[in-house]
């Protein structure tokens, strides 16, 4: 009888002694030059894994962070149409989300612009104000423009901006080239 003239049954019996006959001699055999080719396959196929896994959740963090930015810059709109946060509450929160600083806790009773019900309303820091300071249009300025001017003000009037700066906005660049032109 020929292959081509084997009944289903006749298959069933060959395909069942290659399965538990030969098969198993073969890798009591082949089993130790294997081995290790298996054992690395599978060490490549994890490591791809782990950096494809990786990259997705970088790439996933990425785009989280970009379609969130849109939204709280959207919703910050509508809260300011509102006049329910103010130019200084938004330059506030930017300066506490900026890489390296700290955010304030939410102890003192105020939730990002809002004030806690039954609760005072936070004291502004005590110290100058914008319009007291030697350099106009303070805090329209980029803390770039503000370094420049630093330069030709007397140590009363540098300290007097970074003051004013820690006390609201907080931006290194301008403390300390502060900090250095008092120095």
């Amino acid at each position: 009888m020929t292959d081509d003239e084997q009944t289903p049954f006749d298959e069933l019996v060959d395909t069942m002694a290659d399965l538990f006959v030969y098969a198993p001699i073969g890798l009591f055999f082949e089993g130790p030059t294997l081995l290790p080719k298996l054992a690395e396959q599978g060490r490549t196929t994890v490591r791809n894994a782990r950096m494809f896994g990786q990259f997705a959740v970088r790439m996933g963090e990425t785009q989280l962070r970009r379609r969130l930015s849109g939204v709280e810059a959207q919703a910050e709109g509508w809260l300011r149409s509102f006049g329910l946060v103010t130019d200084d509450d938004a330059a506030t929160r930017a300066a506490a989300r900026a890489p390296g600083r700290a955010t304030p806790d939410d102890d003192d009773g105020v939730v990002v612009g809002f004030e806690r019900p039954g609760t005072t309303p936070a004291v502004e820091p005590a110290g100058p104000v914008a319009g007291d300071l030697a350099i106009t249009d303070y805090d329209s300025l980029s803390a770039s423009q503000v370094v420049t001017r630093l330069e030709g003000l007397t140590a009363d009037e540098l300290e007097a901006v970074r003051a004013y700066e820690a006390a609201h906005r907080g931006r290194k660049t301008i403390l300390n080239k502060a900090a250095q032109l008092a120095g």
